[in-house]
């Protein structure tokens, strides 16, 4: 059985959706940029199938129209939806694909625009809905279907007994490592810079080098009628616009590999467990591939909100030096349908700073989901 490895890995800057850089910039140019890059001086013959995570968009398939832009009219495309877990789950499609021996060479990854997605309002039984956050799962009294601050962040956080003060300083945590991560130039060699209306854009502009622990004291409550409640703007994700996307190919064709793809596991919990997903799906990846939490060396835990982040570290006894180095949906943000694949993107390259080694990347979806993808990076 061939292996599938990752080629290459890119992504665009992230941006803060509605008021950010990349506001007029809708996911079908964003898809068109990343794929491009991701494909240049491979033979368009080469690719068998673009497969991105789309969350926000219906009736089209983004992928196929960023091919057929891209210069890559042979290859298909494949529209992959497991809400936030979409970019990952496109990795996962490929590598499965791969290892069947099905197809040789996938572009995959994940594209979210939040500032230009479909604003139409559409009903579900007799329900309007907003299309911004389509319903994952049936509405309950205790794990609304539109509104994840309850079903995925205050949910996990009473069931890990996680605290204010322990969100808001992973928060802070969080900024911290992204703005190093910036100034370190920890995300040159990931980023494609990507022309716009307001200017070229090559540097991720979510977080926040003001942030302070007293600022994130300071914030209020999104459910102040709820006894107790300590979810807030500053310890939740932001809502973001990006891209990101890898080449996925066998070994059998002798490409210069950065990493190879070990295992894979999605899970499915209680919808309002949602936060606790990765909980299960990352021990399930793990075993999958022979490996046990002690041999990771790096993990990315979507930061959706801190509190399913902070509760995933302490109910697995992972060390928290060892996850989200570089920041993550705290402070670089959360775009939902390239979060997964920006996740890989990023573990792929600081594992190669630093020399090789085993990461996961893992996080929670809308509905009940959970996703964890385990690569492992050679030494030089």
């Amino acid at each position: 059985m061939p292996e599938a490895v990752i080629v290459s890995a890119l992504r665009t800057p992230i941006g803060t959706a509605r008021k950010g850089t990349l506001r007029d910039t809708n996911a079908y140019d964003l898809a068109h940029h990343i794929v491009t890059a991701a494909a240049k001086g491979l033979d368009p013959a080469q690719v068998d199938d673009v497969i991105l995570g789309e969350a926000l968009y219906g009736g089209g398939v983004v992928a196929r129209h960023a091919a057929v832009t891209a210069g890559l009219t042979s290859a298909p495309g494949l529209a992959q939806n497991r809400h936030c877990a979409a970019g990952l789950s496109s990795v996962q499609h490929a590598a499965a694909s791969i290892r069947a021996g099905m197809d040789e060479l996938i572009i995959a990854g994940g594209v979210n625009s939040s500032s230009t997605g479909p604003r139409s309002r559409f009903q579900v039984d007799g329900e309007w809905v907003d299309p911004w956050n389509p319903p994952t799962h049936p509405d309950r009294p205790d794990a609304p279907n539109l509104d994840m601050s309850i079903t995925v962040g205050w949910n996990a956080a009473v069931k890990a007994g996680v605290s204010r003060e322990e969100m808001d300083a992973w928060a802070l945590r969080s900024h911290r490592n992204a703005i190093r991560a910036i100034d370190e130039g920890r995300f040159d060699a990931e980023i494609v810079p990507i022309d716009t209306p307001h200017g070229l854009f090559s540097v991720d502009e979510h977080p926040r080098r003001e942030t302070t622990l007293e600022k994130l004291a300071s914030l209020k409550p999104l459910h102040p009628e709820i006894e107790g409640f300590s979810i807030t703007a500053g310890n939740a994700c932001g809502a973001n616009d990006a891209a990101a996307a890898m080449v996925v190919a066998s070994d059998r064709l002798g490409l210069p590999a950065l990493a190879t793809i070990r295992s894979w596991a999605s899970v499915g919990v209680d919808p309002a467990e949602t936060g606790l997903a990765p909980v299960k799906a990352i021990p399930k990846a793990l075993s999958r591939a022979g490996l046990a939490l002690g041999d990771v060396d790096l993990f990315e835990i979507n930061e959706a909100f801190a509190a399913m982040c902070v509760a995933t570290i302490g109910l697995l006894g992972i060390d928290p030096q060892r996850v989200n180095v570089n920041g993550s949906g705290c402070s670089l943000g959360h775009p939902v349908a390239a979060t997964g694949s920006r996740m890989l993107v990023t573990l792929v390259h600081e594992l190669r700073r630093r020399g090789g080694g085993i990461g996961v990347a893992a996080m929670c979806a809308g509905g009940g989901m959970g996703s964890a993808t385990v690569i492992e990076v050679p030494a030089p």
